[in-house]
């Protein structure tokens, strides 16, 4: 399978080529958006609140306890703050961090699959670097990175464990799953059982029944790190609280996974975006296509066993989101990678022609705007596009020489995702930066004035405000009345599409696609708000 001619140039082979475009991305995403509500928003008022308590067992949001995520995520925001002061800059590095670190697990696990080629780790480094949805998650404030590392870090010790030595590897998936779960919940298992049960396929000759004792006896070893967490913080935060995180985040969840319904489909049609380019790159299918004349080796059993199960599994529950596929890129990356390191034909002409394509089409909507159900979107910029135009040259040009296929790729997907960041960037600081009226808000608590929410809050005022104090949540319109009865003086937070001859509020800010309005009693009155 393996062509004796080397796939791509050394010089641009070097590890510090996908690195550096981490970094790149990085910078970019720092700079174009700032932490988003509701999701990134919230993680970090939990991680607030955990600072404000110094309190690690029980999570906190908006003064209650908060059983919906594990809790590794905020010990390490909290780890950073210990060493730097509280801080936005440590949260965004996270993502960035735990993607630098499933690379290089990825590399090491690719030179366990294939000793001596290293033409597949380098391609599944490029192929990593640049995929969009990868690029995405590795610059936001989520879990799914996090979650993908230990994944990484389990499948290395399988293999060790494959290799003989499997007293340290077991003791590597142990680890890998008792912090797995504390990332992000029992979800890590549907990502290493399979392929631990897939063994014989993969490396046949293994002693089985040694084997299953070693995968049984890390679930334990890694149940028991979860646990070593789990037990405290029960009996810290009390029967609901306990009933939560050990059923809301097992079976709860599962539950939850039925809640949303998609077909079963519904991943297939995204999956050419969010492998943007790899996907839809002809060298790549070409190369898929041969796979029927060859026969597969034991590393390309391995990504299958990995890859096939949990799509099929996130595929079949009704449930789906985009980010669950996450943890699925760097085994894409490497099966990709060892698939190209037989040969690549052909230019990057399809990713350049879309990426132009979707330049032109930023152009195209910065002068004539965007349709009315999009109008919130104002000020687009002309130069992303631009920029996204002529960078589909140079991947042409590349794309055409040989060896150097994949540094055009990468270079069409990371100026793609960094364009249309750029394009954007604009409104998502004016609609989802939440500093403006937490400021606002904090202000009024200083000043000992009562706050409440219509409607249910996710915390996201509170980090940026560094907001000491609860704000009540009224859940229906008709608590509003009571709550201004009991606090005359108090201020609500509503989330309205203004209309024109409205009295003016105590302070208003774009947020997504409302505004958010800060009203006094008078004000509310005077609103209608008041019932």
């Amino acid at each position: 399978m393996m062509n004796p001619n080397r796939a791509v140039p050394q010089g641009l082979t070097f590890l510090a080529g996908p690195i550096l475009l981490l970094l790149a991305l990085t910078a970019v995403a720092l700079f174009a958006r700032p932490f988003t509500p509701i999701d990134e928003t919230r993680y970090l008022s939990v991680a607030w609140e955990m600072w404000l308590r110094d309190e690690y067992l029980v999570l906190f949001k908006n003064g209650e306890p908060y059983s919906h995520k594990p809790p590794l995520l905020f010990w390490i925001y909290n780890l950073g703050w210990a060493v730097t002061g509280v801080n936005e800059w440590w949260p965004r590095l996270v993502s960035p961090l735990f993607s630098l670190g499933s690379l290089l697990l990825m590399l090491s696990i690719g030179r366990r699959l294939w000793p001596g080629d290293d033409d597949s780790g380098r391609n599944a480094a490029w192929i990593l670097a640049s995929s969009l949805l990868w690029m995405l998650f590795s610059t936001s404030g989520m879990f799914d990175v996090m979650l993908t590392f230990f994944a990484l870090l389990g499948m290395r010790g399988l293999l060790i464990a494959a290799d003989g030595r499997m007293r340290s590897g077991f003791a590597w998936l142990a680890f890998a799953i008792g912090f797995g779960i504390l990332a992000k919940g029992p979800v890590v298992l549907l990502h290493l059982l399979p392929v631990a049960a897939l063994a014989l396929w993969w490396r046949p000759g293994l002693p089985w029944k040694r084997w299953a004792g070693g995968v049984l006896l890390a679930v334990l070893g890694g149940a028991a790190i979860a646990l070593a967490w789990a037990i405290p913080a029960a009996v810290h935060g009390g029967e609901e609280y306990a009933r939560m995180i050990f059923w809301g985040q097992t079976a709860g969840r599962v539950a939850d996974s039925f809640a949303h319904k998609r077909p079963f489909w519904w991943y297939l049609p995204l999956l050419p975006l969010l492998f943007f380019p790899w996907l839809l790159w002809p060298g790549l299918w070409r190369r898929l296509l041969a796979l029927k004349r060859e026969s597969l080796d034991a590393g390309l059993r391995f990504c299958l066993a990995w890859l096939l199960p949990v799509f099929a599994f996130f595929s079949l529950i009704s449930g789906k989101q985009i980010h669950y596929l996450v943890p699925l890129f760097p085994v894409f990356a490497l099966f990709a990678g060892r698939l190209l390191a037989g040969g690549m034909r052909g230019g990057a002409w399809l990713p350049a022609a879309l990426t132009a394509a979707a330049g032109a089409a930023m152009v195209y909507s910065a002068h004539e705007g965007l349709p009315a159900k999009l109008e919130m979107w104002e000020k687009l910029p002309w130069w992303p596009g631009a920029a996204l135009l002529l960078a589909a040259l140079p991947g042409v040009w590349l794309g055409r020489i040989a060896g150097r296929q994949l540094p055009a790729l990468a270079l069409l997907g990371a100026a793609l995702y960094a364009a249309a960041l750029a394009f954007v960037s604009g409104n998502l600081w004016q609609r989802y930066d939440v500093h403006p009226i937490a400021a606002e808000l904090r202000k009024l608590q200083d000043r000992g004035i009562p706050l409440a929410n219509n409607g249910f809050y996710h915390a996201q005022f509170h980090f940026a405000g560094r907001l000491e104090k609860p704000i009540d949540e009224l859940l229906d319109p008709v608590e509003i009345a009571p709550w201004f009865d009991r606090h005359p003086n108090g201020v609500l937070i509503i989330y309205v599409t203004p209309r024109p001859g409205e009295a003016a509020p105590l302070f208003s800010q774009p947020y997504i696609g409302e505004t958010a309005v800060l009203l006094t009693a008078e004000q509310a009155r005077a609103r209608g708000v008041l019932r």
